[in-house]
């Protein structure tokens, strides 16, 4: 499967949103405790200081999160780097310019860089004088002594770029209405991409600054009079506007099929209510009526914008719900107010829900033909392989990740999944990417099938087949191979239908069966050659990278080569 450098950028943007979402995962029982701690509450300063003390230490926090995030089999190893890299970092700037401030984002960058390079040098091996340093040890040297060099780097061009960064947020903030209202739309836009995460970590943790602390969650909990603008238009709409949608869709069905659908509305609105997560919901609509939710995206940013006409400052840890909500309200401004825009909403998207549905007879759940189910209901212990066969079974997945909300995979071939199978077992949307790319919006247990899902894989005795995922220079823990290496004459002829020892870039056995072969030029290679030893099937991948079906005997092939 051949990828464009386009799909190549959005599968990587679409990791780092999913890795952005580890460190964000910690925050909501930072704020519980800082909020509870606080005097109006239980007065108990221990309880207090013990969630800001995860706030002080954001930075570093994203730098380990993100580092993990990125890593192909989220090793430990890589968060270590992370933490290195962004002490190395962070004193390094210190000495050069105590006035730097990079705040999250130097976290971000680290984890980028400390991610990447294990992913790239997991498997290095040293001269044997050093050995003790190769593989996984390596990379929080590389992690290191790379932060060294871009905190010289920074040292110089940052001052400029934070300049710039003060006056892009200060904008945005002095914007006020419009610069709200075009980070609202902004917002639930890219939620089709699930880049959302992307904008919203600077809009949150970077933009702004009060008393060391940056962005507008952070500024809004250390106490700052002018933060909470960028969240409080948030909760209008998922506490009111989409449950609304929800009972719209309800009433919208058919009698006769409304118990069926009942129970998925009422907890998809109950989930929006309490916690904030709308993914499920907005899934359920955006594609079978796109001019609805770009209505739903700009009653967002007009929500964004009236919460700000009304001098009304609001914040949460994890997203707009009612627990966030009741936390925050004692830091809030005119938050009480939050209500009656609430309840506004509520008939605002109750009656356009329905009216759309009804005019323009959209086939939202409940009156969408009714289709055989594939797949029959199943327990937690089963859920993992059935996702795995709707997917196409194990040798069709690449890779398996999972943000808060969806399924974030990259297929060998995304046309054989069982679309009516994923519903069934609960999807309630399924966004089909460039490169081989899917998503699968499942709700708050996204994350879980995920690990459900590469479970199912290891116990059939399978591993996910990526390339960026396969463990570079060795051989797979699950897989079983021969031992023995190839003869002289049989090497030779292997070189030879290769294109020559010059034509070989990198050689690892994936999967259990495959080679893994960065070459030169792939167009050197010789395939009636390779089918006359043995090889059952070539499958060509991004740039001169090519799969190489040998059958069990892969790992002996690819140390025979490699000596």
């Amino acid at each position: 499967m051949t990828r464009t450098w386009g799909s190549r950028l959005m599968a990587g943007l679409q990791k780092l949103g999913r890795s952005l979402m580890l460190p964000i995962a910690v925050l909501p029982v930072a704020g519980l405790l800082l909020r509870l701690g606080q005097p109006d509450l239980l007065d108990i300063g221990f309880v207090a200081n013990a969630g800001n003390a995860i706030f002080a230490n954001l930075a570093l926090i994203f730098a380990i999160g993100v580092a993990v995030g990125l890593a192909d089999d989220d090793n430990g190893a890589a968060g270590l780097a992370g933490v290195i890299g962004y002490l190395v970092l962070d004193a390094v700037l210190g000495t050069l310019n105590d006035e730097i401030n990079m705040g999250v984002l130097g976290g971000i960058i680290i984890g980028v860089v400390a991610g990447l390079l294990y992913n790239r040098y997991k498997t290095i091996k040293l001269p044997d004088y050093l050995a003790f340093f190769g593989g996984r040890r390596f990379i929080p040297i590389a992690t290191g002594l790379s932060a060294v060099v871009l905190g010289g780097l920074f040292g110089v061009i940052w001052p400029p770029i934070q300049q710039g960064i003060d006056q892009l947020g200060q904008w945005l903030i002095d914007a006020g209405d419009l610069g709200l209202f075009v980070y609202g739309v902004l917002n639930r836009i890219l939620i089709v991409t699930g880049l959302h995460h992307v904008l919203n970590s600077f809009v949150w943790f970077v933009f702004g600054t009060y008393d060391g602390a940056t962005g507008d969650l952070n500024r809004f909990f250390a106490g700052d009079p002018t933060a909470g603008s960028f969240m409080a238009g948030f909760f209008p709409v998922m506490m009111f506007g989409l449950p609304a949608a929800a009972l719209a869709m309800y009433h919208a069905a058919p009698r006769t099929r409304r118990a069926q659908v009942g129970g998925l509305l009422l907890s998809l609105a109950l989930t929006a209510f309490l916690t904030g997560v709308t993914e499920p919901i907005e899934f359920s609509f955006m594609f079978l009526a796109p001019v609805l939710y770009a209505l739903h995206a700009v009653l967002t940013g007009i929500s964004m914008a009236v919460m700000n006409m009304l001098d009304v400052k609001l914040g949460f840890t994890f997203s707009a719900g009612a627990f966030d909500y009741a936390l925050s309200y004692g830091l809030s401004t005119n938050g009480w107010m939050m209500i009656p825009v609430g309840l506004v909403y509520f008939v605002l998207y109750y009656g356009i829900f329905r009216w759309a549905i009804v005019r323009f007879d959209l086939p939202t759940p409940g009156r969408e033909p009714e289709v055989a189910a594939t797949i029959s209901a199943t327990g937690d212990g089963e859920r993992g392989p059935a996702f795995v066969d709707a997917l196409g079974g194990a040798a069709n997945l690449v890779s398996v990740g999972a943000c808060t909300t969806r399924l974030r995979l990259v297929m060998n071939d995304d046309t054989v999944i069982d679309e009516p199978a994923l519903k069934a077992l609960g999807a309630r949307g399924i966004l089909h990417l460039r490169g081989g790319g899917l998503q699968v919006i499942l709700g708050p247990i996204a994350d879980g099938v995920a690990d459900e899902i590469r479970q199912a894989v290891r116990h059939r005795g399978e591993t996910l087949a990526s390339p960026e995922v396969a463990i570079r220079g060795m051989e797979s823990e699950a897989a079983t191979l021969i031992d023995a290496r190839l003869d002289d004459e049989t090497r030779r002829a292997w070189l030879t239908a290769l294109g020559g020892i010059d034509n070989l870039r990198e050689i690892a056995a994936v999967a259990t069966t495959r080679l893994r072969l960065e070459l030169v030029d792939r167009r050197r290679l010789d395939e009636s050659a390779l089918s006359a030893l043995g090889v059952a099937g070539l499958q060509r991948l991004e740039g001169d990278i090519v799969h190489v079906v040998v059958g069990p005997h892969a790992g002996a092939v690819a140390e025979s080569l490699r000596a």
